[in-house]
């Protein structure tokens, strides 16, 4: 078997491509519960930073998600296409269970 070694250098080149050091200021304490949250998940802050970054939906994204949801909906569920008084109806449904107006929905 042959092992061949990089060069510190040569390794060192290809991270500084893909990875950039960027400074970012918060408050003290915004940094103490970034550095507590992932401390508790036991990873760097730089992962959870990431992590999160990757979490959360861009306007765009959100827009293709709920354009791909109407889309299934009305395919799958409506066989029509969805209106404004399906959405009226969904909201006035979601606010009666938040407010326990009605039971489980089967």
């Amino acid at each position: 078997m042959t092992v061949t070694l990089v060069r510190p250098e040569v390794v060192y080149r290809r991270y500084t491509v893909l990875m950039a050091d960027t400074t970012i200021k918060v408050e003290p304490a915004v940094r103490d519960r970034l550095q507590e949250l992932a401390r508790e998940r036991g990873m760097s802050m730089r992962d959870l930073v990431a992590e999160l970054a990757g979490a959360t939906p861009t306007k765009e994204e959100l827009r293709k998600r709920y354009e791909e949801t109407k889309a299934y909906v009305e395919e799958h569920f409506l066989g029509r296409p969805y209106t404004e008084e399906d959405e009226k109806a969904g909201e006035k449904l979601w606010a009666d269970l938040e407010a326990g107006r009605i039971g489980e929905v089967q």
